[in-house]
């Protein structure tokens, strides 16, 4: 079973896409947690319990689980099945101005969380959202009590076509053509940002970055071995 990590604006939607034309129904969805508007103890606590359910769960017919979650959920049934855990990330300013600017622009007031609906109906300016204590580190929020060395792969969305193919030829045993889903821009695509901003957002989330460049190596590696 391959449980694949959506970490938000790292091209997921998109490469839920190639899961799916690999997988069809055996695909599961895992979108109902919440868990960047949700509090810290609160999601750590429920994706606990959840992981404790899902040890005993026989997940008939189901290939693959993608979605926004934190991985520790899956993490005790890799005890008793074979399990992939899979992910990808993209530079943490990227990802933070690129989360800005897609909740801006996709806001329902009907349906937004608490956090998505203060950033929009306050009028946050980006470096209040890319500097607020509740996105900061968002890679390490996702992978709490979750060692990055369980990934089999982490994909580097700068990188899209290349990994998504690597991923491909290496766990599907297949070839899958790209698609561009839920994205304001191509996989990869860089915005512009003031260079001090940058720093400053750098310096905030510095456990990501050390994520980030932790996956840079990985990528070497993997596809030098």
């Amino acid at each position: 079973m391959i449980i694949s990590v959506h970490l938000p604006k790292t091209a997921g939607k998109s490469f839920e896409a190639a899961l799916r034309a690999r997988f069809g129904a055996g695909l599961v969805e895992d979108y109902g947690t919440f868990p960047m508007n949700t509090p810290r103890l609160e999601r750590e606590h429920a994706a606990m319990q959840a992981g404790l359910s899902n040890a005993e769960a026989r997940f008939e017919g189901v290939d693959c689980i993608h979605g926004h979650f934190l991985p520790v959920k899956y993490l005790l049934l890799a005890s008793r099945r074979t399990v992939t855990f899979v992910t990808w990330v993209r530079h943490p300013v990227q990802r933070l101005v690129s989360n800005y600017h897609y909740w801006r622009r996709a806001y329902d007031r009907d349906t937004a969380r608490e956090l998505h609906r203060r950033v929009v109906e306050e009028d946050w300016p980006l470096d209040r959202f890319c500097l607020c204590e509740e996105m900061r580190d968002m890679y390490a929020q996702f992978l709490w009590a979750f060692p990055v060395d369980n990934f089999a792969f982490i994909g580097v969305t700068e990188h899209y076509d290349d990994d998504l193919a690597d991923f491909a030829r290496r766990h599907l045993g297949t070839t899958v053509t790209p698609e561009r889903l839920n994205a304001g821009s191509p996989p990869g695509a860089a915005y512009d940002v003031d260079p001090v901003l940058a720093g400053r957002i750098e310096a905030f989330h510095a456990r990501d970055m050390a994520l980030y460049q932790r996956a840079l190596v990985l990528r070497s590696e993997r596809l030098s071995g």
